[in-house]
């Protein structure tokens, strides 16, 4: 049996054996519904730090990220400032959602919302984006998977086949363990995502012949581009522009990053902790001091770093590799011709698995040499894509036993009835999208595209809840349904449909905004119209009742209030320069990106205005975090009105 083969298996199974042990674990300590679906609240600092970070960068961090840099250049590469975004919407909701849940005993963000505005419709609103975020998100995390191993055993192992093997240690854990065992593992998991990158760009770096060379090479392939800006550079070191008014993104000139773009992209991954499943993540803290290390450190420091240096090693180092044929027969002399043979010959854009196909094949470059990393490698890719899909396996389940069954229908159920049917409910996710991604890939591709989307749609809310009184039910539900609506018609699931009736006005992304921003537009402006004609004394009274707990407990001192217009300035400064309009100064400030001589730290300028204002992000988020307190909690006793809301009367199992 082929050596890398061999082990594959061996890694793959002490992966399995640390998984299905922490599901024994996680069954055996959970006693009651808020052991299972929230882990008792009872996360110890560390684990929260790790597990909340592989949650947040998910299996597309490690092999869907390099793809994309590789196709699409540095001016795609400003998405690795999701290290700092992703977690900046934690800084601004985690530490209040988990004070909220403390006091009133809310288990799921349904419960929070649905109590805080005295509403049923916000309760279904928040499952559905719960189920259309976790189906498709998850499915493409298996598919993934199969796809890796299919490639890495030469096709042995078929696609669906693997998906379907992989999948079901995951459901397994995941089912008996509830949100500790996701917990526990997911520790394992950030760290094997974390060396997986690291190890993959050394090997990257390495085989290009060194961090001079690489840069060589980037300067030989921007000479080499046909795709050029607007002011005419290749569109691997520069963006094209602040804004395109054309009526897709992709058909823009030069790339569809604009700054817009790039900006409008990050408001949609900041839609991954303002998912319901990171509510619940907040609610299973003993307390909120996970929060800023988590944000600033293991996020926005490390995993920045890890972005924008190593994963850079790999998306671009791929072209001087081999999968570049162009590249291959413009440059032979300056080219280490090491993927063609896994390529058969072909550029890596014309095999079965397009950009997505380059990760997988820097792992096989080691199967003569180490097949022991190959099996390494291979399991820290697995782990990567099972980390995320884990985590809204385990909270959609629980969203469907708490906000559907138990709300509408068992509003009795017992302790033991609902981890029943919270592991039936993780059955159905899990076999929901095993199936859109076994019979309809493009479907799931597509579905994909509105999961991080629609999270991000629940930002009004969580404002409202958080910060605003004055936001009405009928404003937040209103906007959020028309949102969710804006999101489809502007992700290609809405051109489908469009041509399906005969009616497509518009691409995908217009004016080069992306669909999560076109949905906030309409529904945070939709939601501020209506509340303001919606105001309503009663309601306002019992809301109060929230705003003044956060008030008395999260309030900035009054020493520390003068310091909120510097901290505006920072944020909306960084958020402008660094993923916005600004950014485009970056293409030249710190050389022409056409004369490799004028490079100023001997890199594109673009690369290194993305290092600087990635630790200026890093900055910032410390003085929000830290220094500002929206990460952290004075000491102060939290009275606990409710253990678990609705769960008082019922007997524990």
């Amino acid at each position: 049996m082929d050596a890398k083969i061999v082990w594959l298996f061996i890694f793959v199974v002490l992966y399995w054996v640390y998984c299905i042990y922490w599901g024994i674990r996680g069954a055996m300590s959970a006693q009651t519904a808020s052991d299972y679906f929230i882990a008792g609240r009872r996360l110890s600092l560390w684990v929260f730090v790790l597990a909340a970070t592989a949650t947040s960068f998910s299996g597309w961090t490690f092999m869907g990220h390099p793809g994309l840099l590789y196709r699409d250049g540095f001016q795609y590469a400003y998405a690795s400032f999701y290290a700092i975004t992703i977690p900046f919407t934690g800084v601004i909701f985690l530490k209040r959602q988990w004070m909220l849940g403390k006091r009133f005993g809310f288990v799921t963000p349904g419960e929070m919302l649905s109590h805080y505005f005295k509403s049923d419709l916000i309760r279904i609103l928040v499952v559905l984006v719960a189920l259309c975020f976790s189906v498709p998100y998850l499915g493409i995390q298996l598919r993934a998977s199969g796809f890796l191993f299919n490639v890495l055993t030469d096709g042995a192992l078929g696609i669906n086949v693997g998906m379907w093997l992989l999948s079901a240690i995951v459901f397994i854990y995941v089912a008996s363990g509830g949100l500790r065992a996701v917990a526990y593992v997911d520790t394992l998991q950030c760290i094997l995502l974390a060396l997986g990158i690291v190890v993959i760009g050394i090997i990257s770096l390495n085989l290009v012949g060194g961090w001079t060379e690489l840069n060589e090479g980037i300067a030989n392939l921007a000479a080499l581009d046909q795709k050029r800006t607007p002011d005419g550079y290749s569109h691997y070191i520069a963006i094209p522009g602040v804004i395109q008014f054309v009526s897709s993104g992709p058909a823009a000139v030069g790339g569809a990053w604009t700054g817009i773009m790039i900006l409008s992209y990050m408001f949609a991954l900041m839609g991954i902790q303002s998912s319901p499943a990171f509510s619940m993540w907040a609610f299973s803290n003993h307390d909120p001091k996970p929060f800023a290390p988590q944000q600033v450190w293991a996020s926005s420091l490390g995993i920045g770093f890890i972005l924008f240096f190593f994963t850079a090693m790999q998306g671009m180092g791929g072209h001087f590799l081999g999968a570049d044929t162009a590249y291959l027969a413009a440059y032979p002399d300056a080219a280490n011709n090491v993927l063609q043979a896994g390529l058969g010959g072909k550029d890596l854009m014309d095999s079965a698995g397009k950009q997505g196909m380059l990760v997988p094949q820097l792992i096989r470059v080691m199967q003569e040499t180490a097949p022991w990393l190959v099996g390494l490698l291979s399991v820290c890719a697995l782990a990567a894509m099972q980390s995320t899909g884990a985590a809204y396996m385990s909270t959609a389940g629980a969203m469907l036993t708490r906000d559907l069954l138990k709300h509408f229908i068992m509003p009795n159920v017992t302790h033991s009835q609902q981890k029943l049917f919270g592991r039936i409910g993780v059955g159905i996710i899990v076999l929901a999208a095993l199936v859109v991604a076994t019979t309809s890939t493009d479907a799931l591709v597509l579905l994909g595209g509105l999961a991080v989307a629609f999270g991000f749609q629940m930002w009004p809310a969580l404002l409202a809840v958080c910060y605003f009184p004055w936001l009405t039910r009928l404003g937040i539900n209103i906007g959020l349904v028309v949102g969710l609506v804006v999101v489809v018609c502007t992700e290609q699931v809405g051109q489908n449909i469009g041509e399906i009736i005969g009616f497509t006005p518009w691409g995908r992304w217009p004016w080069t905004i992306h669909s999560a921003g076109w949905g906030i537009i309409f529904n945070l402006g939709i939601a501020i119209i209506i509340s303001a004609m919606t105001q309503n004394k009663a309601d306002n009274a019992h809301k109060m009742k929230y705003h003044n707990f956060l008030a008395e407990h999260a309030g900035l001192s009054a020493a520390k209030r003068g310091m909120l217009p510097v901290a505006w300035i920072i944020t909306l400064v960084w958020f402008f320069f660094g993923i916005g309009p600004g950014a485009v100064i970056g293409n030249t400030i710190f050389g022409n990106p056409n004369d490799a001589a004028t490079w100023l730290f001997g890199m594109p300028s673009i690369w290194a205005w993305q290092i600087l204002w990635w630790v200026l992000g890093v900055g910032m988020m410390w003085f929000l975090a830290y220094k500002m307190e929206m990460s952290t909690l004075q000491e102060s006793e939290i009275e606990v009105l409710h253990e678990d809301i609705g769960d008082t009367q019922e007997s524990q199992a």
